[in-house]
């Protein structure tokens, strides 16, 4: 079984949507349900360092995350059906976390 990040952008078509409560709950109720949901969070402001040259910048489009587990890219695609964002026309970029 592998870790994944999925990403949510902040870029929805139907903003609204994306930001409904209800809809919300009812998603994480149903990775909850999964048994392969690992939490998330909203992603609030902050800033990008480096030691030495000005930074990157910040990744001001990225305003949330999840952590699941799945066999393969393809199977975490499936946790997209029903996320407030994916559903609202926006954004949401899935990521394997690898075992290094």
């Amino acid at each position: 079984m592998n870790d994944y990040l999925l990403l949510m952008h902040d870029d929805a078509v139907f903003a609204a949507e994306a930001q409904s409560e209800p809809a919300w709950t009812r998603y994480l109720d149903s990775l909850r349900r999964s048994g392969r949901f690992d939490g998330g969070s909203a992603i609030g402001s902050g800033a990008c360092h480096r030691r030495s040259d000005p930074p990157a910048p910040l990744s001001a489009s990225l305003t949330g995350y999840l952590r699941v587990q799945a066999e393969s890219p393809e199977e975490a695609k499936r946790f997209l059906a029903g996320n407030p964002v994916y559903e609202a026309g926006g954004s949401v970029e899935i990521r394997e976390l690898p075992r290094d």
